[in-house]
C-alpha cells in the first residue's frame, strides 16, 4: 500500500516528535534519578533511545519508511529513491516535529518551555565521532533493506544504542535531532554554536556511507549476470 504525501509527512513529524520527546525525557528523568552518576544517566538515555527506536520504525516503517533523520532522507535521495521535492518536505517536518518533541519533553517533566543549550560539544574527535555514527546508520539501514528488510527496526534501535557508548559524541546521528536538542539544556542537549559543526559532519557521513554501499551492495540483476555460466552463455549463442 502506498499512503499519500500528507500522511507520510505527518508520519514523519509525529515519528519525530515522539523521538525527540524520548531522547530528551529520558535524559531528564536519567540525570534526576543517577545521583550525579554521568554513565547511569546515560545507561537510562541509552535504552529508552534505542527501544523507541524499534517501535517507532515498526509503526511508522510501512507509511513513510520511517526516516526520522535528514540524513538518512538525503540517503534515499543519492539512491534515486525519493524525489528531492518530497525530501525537502520530509526535513522541514522531521525539524519540525523534532523540535515539538523537545517541548513536550519540557511539559512533562516541568522545564521552562524555552531554553538554549549550554553543554559543549565541539572539536574534531567528536566531529569525527559523528561522521562515523552517521555512516555507520546509513550502512546499518542500506545493508538490511537490502538483504533483511524486516531487521530494520531491531539493527537501527541495536546499532543506537551501541552508538552512544562507542563515540565520543555519543552518536546524534540525526540532523533534525540536533538542532532540537540545541533548545535544551538539560542531560541531552548541545549548544547552538556546536551544532553545525555536527550536522556538517553527520551529511558527510551519511553521504560517504551511501556511495559506498551503492557500490558495495551489487544489484540483484547485476550479481546474477556476474555469476552466470559462461559456458552456458556460449552454448545459448
Amino acid at each position: 500500500m502506498t499512503f499519500c504525501l500528507p500522511r507520510r509527512l505527518v508520519a514523519e513529524a509525529l515519528g519525530t516528535a515522539l523521538l525527540l520527546a524520548v531522547v530528551v525525557g529520558s535524559g531528564i528523568m536519567g540525570e534526576s534519578l543517577a545521583g550525579g552518576n554521568t554513565a547511569i544517566a546515560l545507561l537510562g538515555n541509552t535504552i529508552a533511545t534505542g527501544a523507541i527506536l524499534v517501535v517507532l520504525i515498526l509503526i511508522f516503517g510501512p507509511i513513510s519508511g520511517a526516516h526520522f533523520n535528514p540524513a538518512v532522507t538525503l540517503a534515499f535521495v543519492m539512491r534515486g529513491e525519493l524525489e528531492k521535492r518530497i525530501a525537502l518536505f520530509y526535513v522541514l517536518v522531521q525539524v519540525a516535529g523534532g523540535l515539538a518533541g523537545m517541548l513536550v519533553a519540557h511539559a512533562m517533566f516541568a522545564e521552562p518551555l524555552l531554553q538554549v543549550s549550554e553543554k559543549l560539544r565541539t572539536g574534531p574527535a567528536q566531529w569525527f565521532a559523528e561522521s562515523v555514527a552517521t555512516f555507520g546508520l546509513v550502512a546499518t539501514i542500506l545493508g538490511c533493506v537490502r538483504f533483511r528488510a524486516e531487521a530494520v527496526p531491531f539493527a537501527v534501535g541495536l546499532y543506537i544504542t551501541a552508538g552512544y557508548w562507542f563515540t565520543a559524541s555519543t552518536s546524534f546521528a540525526n540532523p533534525a535531532v540536533t538542532i532540537a536538542r540545541s533548545f535544551t539544556d538539560t542531560f541531552s542537549g548541545i549548544r547552538p554554536l556546536d551544532a553545525p559543526a555536527f550536522i556538517i559532519a553527520q551529511l558527510v557521513g551519511a553521504a560517504a556511507a551511501t556511495l559506498l554501499f551503492g557500490w558495495l551492495l551489487v544489484p540483484k540483476k547485476t550479481a546474477a549476470a556476474q555469476t552466470a555460466d559462461p559456458a552456458a552463455e556460449q552454448a545459448a549463442e
